[in-house]
């Protein structure tokens, strides 16, 4: 009698239809995004329900960001053994668990660890999330990476939605999540079994198998963790900073979040057009274009000095911003002799220290100088994308290449 053969992770055969795994993954993407928006959404009523102030606010939401550390730090070593499916998943639920118990915390403590739960979990969902996302790229052969970013900001304004409805109706903010995150659970648990397995790392030149195998990223790999980080600065400052420059040049307070409101949705409209002009122009010229434009919405925004130019101006500034993360995502998850969910974790990590450097940098620079001045930092930002992409190089792997050399640009 011959022996059943074993499925072979990320074999296609074993997998559920391309739609159906593409509407899992995306359902990942909203849920992320919801979850997001909606703990953004209520974060002034959480705050002051435990009487923090600002400086004391600043110190417990660190929790957060360094639960993610300790996760992403975990991920490099195990993702390419247990494959993204598998930390996907849980993450996910534990993201729906810890953000209601946050908002519900009835002390600092309860709070902070509360954080670091989501920290965590998210951690274990972007990393993963992505690089089933280049699984399911794979098998439509074509780019399709900038449309799961789209539903997650579909998600991070529907969550930002549902907190401003919410605080209308006096609705406490965890029982706003609770509410939100049941609907989330139950998308996740039918759509969980259509998840595709950890695919295959593509065939690695020059001993390349090797140095993945031993956990260390390419140079390539740290190439796009650095673009990553950039464009994470760029696009934080802009969501931190944006309102509060145009209401520092004359702006009401209404038209002042307006700005921010033009900026972040020029990013979820970018993302929906996103993968026909990366087939159209190739990863590496596209890096290049939205880097670029990126730089002249950041001109437009401080040179022109008026409200109507700073509105437009962040507007293209989310142009820019908009799919250069999924397209640095779509780079590294094909990237030859290491496992997607691998490659991906290393550039989450490179781009983690954004979360501390990009803001508080710009109120700096505000401070000693004026905050017209600390925004043209973001023109540097953006520039430096724009020539780092030219040392990009694209993976044969890729679907958007059509067959290119692994050494090949695509410029």
């Amino acid at each position: 009698m011959r022996p059943v053969p074993r499925p072979v992770p990320g074999d296609p055969a074993q997998d559920p239809p391309p739609r159906r795994a593409r509407a899992a993954v995306v359902v990942l993407f909203l849920t992320a995004g919801a979850v997001m928006g909606g703990w953004a959404g209520r974060i002034p009523t959480v705050k002051a329900q435990l009487g923090l102030d600002d400086a004391r606010w600043g110190l417990v939401v660190l929790a957060m960001p360094l639960g993610t550390l300790l996760a992403l730090l975990v991920l490099t070593r195990v993702i390419a053994r247990t494959g993204p499916r598998v930390l996907a998943l849980p993450g996910a639920a534990l993201l729906l668990l810890a953000a209601p118990l946050a908002a519900g915390s009835s002390s600092v403590a309860v709070l902070v660890a509360a954080l670091a739960v989501q920290g965590c979990a998210t951690g274990l969902l972007f990393g993963p999330m992505n690089a089933l996302a280049v699984t399911v790229e794979r098998r439509y052969g074509r780019s399709i990476m900038s449309s799961f970013h789209a539903w997650f900001s579909v998600g991070q304004l529907g969550g930002g939605l549902a907190g401003v409805l919410a605080g209308r109706l006096g609705t406490a903010p965890w029982q706003q999540l609770a509410v939100c995150h049941v609907v989330l659970a139950v998308a996740l648990c039918c759509t969980a079994s259509a998840v595709p397995r950890a695919p295959r790392p593509a065939r690695a030149p020059d001993g390349a198998a090797a140095r993945a195998g031993r956990g260390r990223p390419t140079r390539q790999i740290v190439l796009l963790a650095v673009i990553a980080l950039l464009g994470a600065v760029t696009e934080g400052s802009a969501v931190q900073w944006s309102a509060q420059y145009s209401v520092s040049i004359g702006a009401s307070v209404a038209t002042g979040s307006l700005t921010l409101v033009c900026f972040s949705l020029s990013i979820t409209l970018t993302r929906t057009v996103g993968d026909r002009l990366v087939d159209l122009l190739g990863r590496v010229r596209f890096l290049r274009v939205s880097a670029l434009t990126t730089a002249a919405g950041v001109l437009l925004a401080v040179a022109g000095g008026s409200v109507p130019t700073a509105l437009a101006g962040f507007a293209l500034v989310g142009v820019g911003c908009g799919c250069v993360f999924p397209t640095v995502m779509g780079l590294a998850g094909n990237q030859p002799g290491i496992a997607p969910g691998r490659a991906v974790t290393f550039v989450n990590l490179g781009e983690w220290p954004a979360f501390f450097v990009g803001p508080p940098l710009v109120g700096l620079l505000a401070e000693a100088f004026s905050l017209r001045a600390a925004l043209g930092a973001l023109v540097v930002t953006s520039l430096l994308v724009a020539a780092l992409a030219g040392r990009v190089r694209v993976p044969t792997a890729d679907p958007a290449v059509g067959g290119l050399s692994p050494s090949s640009s695509r410029t």
